[in-house]
């Protein structure tokens, strides 16, 4: 049964100056330090995670309490039991605290799926779990970068602990700050250590995708004055080897894989999870540290002095944190981040060597690069996608547009939802004005609902719009990057052949959906049935095929056998081109299937979860009521 869903680029660091892109130490003794590790080394994942294992308790019993602990997957503190995260939901601009399955446990997914249903959701807050209330939310404007906007809080789902969590998915524009001096960390040169597990497959090189302290305003305030750990393919010291992603440490204008800059024995970290960690004593000596998220230990890219250039000895900390951006909030940069702490003190290699193996022991699983919800694209003209206008930002009134398909572009993914509309990054498609003329152009605009956001897939692969009457179109069937859409009278023509790539819902009987048993998984023979509508789901988003096929999962809806007598039942099945996977939606809101001139049914009309549909005599009743979008 459904209960829960399971988971299936040059600028300068900091600020100005630079080529391409952007309280106290306590060694541990040798028998208490083997103690631990071996600890950590025997904990295997599950549903909990062993009291005093975690990253939090490993550093506090080093000597090294973490000041900040940050992480949408999991608790960060054996005792943890409070909220990870909040979200802020489009629809209505209500909030909910994203917490745990248990005290020292994973996020629970589920609470994040229920309350964004038939929306979107973006992460609106990062809750601190030490109990100094160093929160991050979307930070300001900066000397670099304007206003922060949260991260889609759906667009990367991974596993953790055999659980599905959410990740925070930073794309240009969106990043995290506690501005000001945030309690316990370091500043004016006093030690301290960072780390973060974040993507090491979905990175760029331009300027910031950082973890860590900055500025206490978003502005460079020179040399030394941050303190962050970054992944990033930013070879801001040549030479570099290879091509990265490198762990590299922001201490403002400059990007250091090691000693003075450029450290040829950096030699990166391009795992899909990285476990990215830096350390400074303020004063002297830094280190950069770097390794697989899922397996293995630790790589010390450099142990060893600061940098000899002004104003990195002594460090001149200011103890603001950032996720996500530089600390004058340069914000142009990408990366997928998960869980990250900052310690007060100078943390031991065996703390460090502890903490890498409780990581591993979480069983981090998927891919990290691509987004991974319901959301598909929209292709047009040329084989350009329909996309937004200024990166991923996508704020009220901004042009829709066809620009170059791009996997990793937020607002090329497009959700076509159950009420008709088309919606990406938290908005919908709209038609500027609500108007109705030949030639007004479309643009993104808060979902409300309103005629002029609903948009139907035809048979002749035209999205059409029932108040104006008219079609999507591009002007002239112009395919050039950057072509402004708008609607025009329906034609035909090949400058209205727009695609949408991500299916839509199918609505049943009891306002259930068309869904498949076996929570995305959708092998052969898979039974169909209705269930709840739940817009995270993968397949409970069909396509309707231009040779009258629905198909979700890679797979059809099909009739058991090509069958065709009453109270056959249907399922999901390759996509053969057979005559049991044909189905025409009639005026009646039926969807009959022409080789068994039957009906799709749900038996007597049952609406209960899991019910499983069939092919029934066509009798219009509610029980075949089933609305293609």
């Amino acid at each position: 049964m459904r209960r829960t869903r399971r988971a299936a680029v040059p600028a300068q660091p900091g600020g100005p100056v630079a080529p391409a892109l952007r309280i106290r130490s306590v060694l541990l003794s040798a028998l208490a330090a083997l103690t631990l590790v071996l600890g950590v080394f025997i904990s295997l994942p599950a549903a909990s995670q062993a009291a005093g294992s975690l990253p939090c308790d490993i550093y506090g019993a080093a000597g090294t309490p973490c000041v900040a602990a940050h992480s949408t997957t999991r608790a960060l503190f054996s005792s943890y039991n409070g909220p990870l995260y909040q979200v802020t939901r489009a629809s209505d601009g209500a909030t909910s605290d994203i917490g745990l399955l248990s005290a020292g446990g994973y996020a629970n997914a589920g609470q994040q799926d229920g309350f964004c249903q038939n929306t979107t959701c973006r992460i609106s807050k990062v809750y601190d779990q030490t109990s100094r209330h160093n929160d991050l939310l979307p930070g300001p404007a900066g000397t670099a970068g304007g206003v922060d906007r949260g991260a889609d809080a759906s667009e990367i789902a991974v596993s953790a602990g055999g659980h599905k969590v959410y990740g925070i998915w930073i794309s240009p524009g969106v990043g995290y700050r506690y501005t000001g001096v945030a309690s316990g960390v370091a500043v004016n040169g006093q030690p301290e250590g960072a780390y973060m597990v974040a993507s090491g497959t979905h990175v760029g090189s331009d300027c910031c995708f950082d973890y860590g302290n900055a500025e206490r305003t978003p502005s460079d305030t020179g040399n030394g004055h941050m303190d962050a750990v970054s992944i990033a393919t930013t070879c801001y010291f040549a030479p570099c080897t290879g091509s990265g992603p490198w762990v590299e440490a922001d201490m403002e204008n400059g990007m250091f894989q090691g000693d003075n800059g450029s450290n040829t024995a950096n030699q990166g970290n391009n795992s899909p999870y990285v476990t990215a960690m830096l350390k400074n004593n303020g004063q002297t000596t830094y280190a950069i540290k770097g390794g697989n998220s899922q397996s293995g230990g630790l790589s010390t890219w450099w142990s060893g002095g600061l940098p000899t250039r002004g104003g990195y000895r002594p460090m001149q900390q200011e103890g603001g944190i950032i996720l996500g951006t530089g600390g004058d909030n340069s914000n142009r940069n990408m990366g997928t981040f998960f869980e990250g702490v900052m310690v007060a003190g100078y943390p031991t290699d065996a703390a460090d060597n502890a903490v890498q193996a409780n990581v591993v022991s979480v069983g981090y699983a998927g891919e990290t690069n691509v987004p991974n919800g319901p959301q598909g694209t929209v292709t047009g003209p040329g084989g350009q996608c329909v996309d937004v206008a200024a990166d991923d930002t996508g704020t009220n009134g901004t042009a829709v547009q066809l620009w170059n398909c791009q996997s990793y572009a937020e607002d090329q993914h497009w959700q076509h939802n159950a009420n008709s509309s088309l919606s990406t990054i938290g908005r919908c498609l709209d038609i500027n004005g609500n108007g109705t003329a030949n030639g007004t152009q479309v643009e993104l605009w808060d979902c409300n609902g309103v005629g002029g956001q609903k948009w139907v897939q035809r048979s002749d692969g035209s999205l059409f719009n029932p108040q104006s009457g008219r079609c999507l179109d591009s002007p002239s069937g112009a395919t050039a990057n950057g072509t402004r859409l708008q609607i025009w009278d329906c034609n035909g023509s090949g400058a209205q052949k727009f695609s949408v790539n991500g299916g839509a819902p199918v609505a049943g009987p009891g306002a259930k959906c068309l869904d498949v048993d076996g929570d995305d998984v959708g092998g052969n023979g898979k039974a169909v049935q209705l269930w709840d509508c739940q817009s995270y789901a993968v397949d409970q988003h069909w396509f309707h095929n231009g040779n009258g096929t629905l198909a979700t999962l890679g797979r059809c809806l099909d009739i058991n056998g090509n069958g065709t007598a009453n109270g056959t039942q249907v399922e999901l099945w390759d996509c053969d081109g057979a005559g049991g996977q044909v189905w025409n939606q009639q005026s009646d809101g039926s969807l009959v299937n022409p080789q068994s001139g039957r009906c799709l049914d749900s038996p007597n009309g049952a609406t209960a979860n899991g019910t499983r549909l069939q092919i029934w005599d066509c009798n219009g009743s509610a029980a075949q009521k089933f609305a293609l979008s």
